[in-house]
């Protein structure tokens, strides 16, 4: 079953929700809907079905942000972005993994699974930029060290502040090319968002703010 975080937000996939090989799969409606990643690729029509239990059309899916090139987290990229028209999002430095399909940086090959290339439409290529929507925006910040590419994304959401930060924990391995050092810099970078909600990729949801702050506090404590 669907999770709701808070008005307007929305876990639609993860384990015990569509796929063991899935992240965790946010739903954000800012009068477009955003799919912040979209898991590893078969569970895609179970992952439909939990955004139409919303009431929501996943043919009206506006924007995909993938917030790291790696297969559990772009799986289903090319399926969706043909089948819906969507806007696909990533930085610059993980983009073209996701677009050449790449068995190693992507990780497909640890899966066992193979990986469709998907156009990445928007290319962020700063260390921070906005996106627009009728109802709201995205901050995307670039936070590198799980992969060169790694961003977050930042919405207020009824006054509170929340964080899209998936795979903020790792893991670190030379075929993504994970760089510990910018990572701990990244960390910093988050901490100084200072968000009420945490929604990450693979260790659930954190709030509030302290919870949050202590989440990413304990991950560089365990990773000098």
């Amino acid at each position: 079953m669907t999770r709701r975080i808070c008005e307007s937000l929305w876990q639609v996939g993860g384990v015990g929700m569509s796929d063991s090989s899935d992240c965790l799969v946010y739903l954000l409606d800012l009068g477009d809907l955003v799919l912040v990643d979209c898991g590893a690729g078969p569970s895609w029509p179970q992952i439909q079905l939990e955004i139409r239990s919303l009431g929501r059309d996943p043919g009206a899916i506006h924007t995909l942000l993938l917030t790291h090139a790696h297969l559990d987290h772009i799986g289903a990229a090319a399926r969706i972005r043909a089948e819906t028209g969507c806007r696909v999002v990533s930085h610059e430095l993980d983009a073209e993994p996701i677009e050449t399909g790449d068995p190693e940086r992507t990780a497909a090959s640890m899966y066992g699974m193979s990986l469709d290339p998907c156009t990445v439409d928007h290319v962020m290529t700063g260390a921070d930029e906005t996106l627009p929507f009728r109802d709201g925006e995205l901050r995307l910040v670039h936070t590198p060290g799980h992969t060169p590419g790694s961003l977050v994304a930042v919405t207020e959401l009824n006054g509170q502040r929340v964080l899209f930060g998936q795979d903020l924990h790792g893991p670190f391995h030379p075929a993504f090319e994970s760089d510990k050092t910018q990572w701990r810099r990244s960390m910093q970078r988050v901490l100084a968002l200072e968000a009420d909600i945490l929604c990450e990729g693979h260790y659930g949801i954190y709030r509030p703010a302290a919870a949050v702050r202590k989440f990413i506090e304990d991950l560089l404590t365990a990773n000098p």
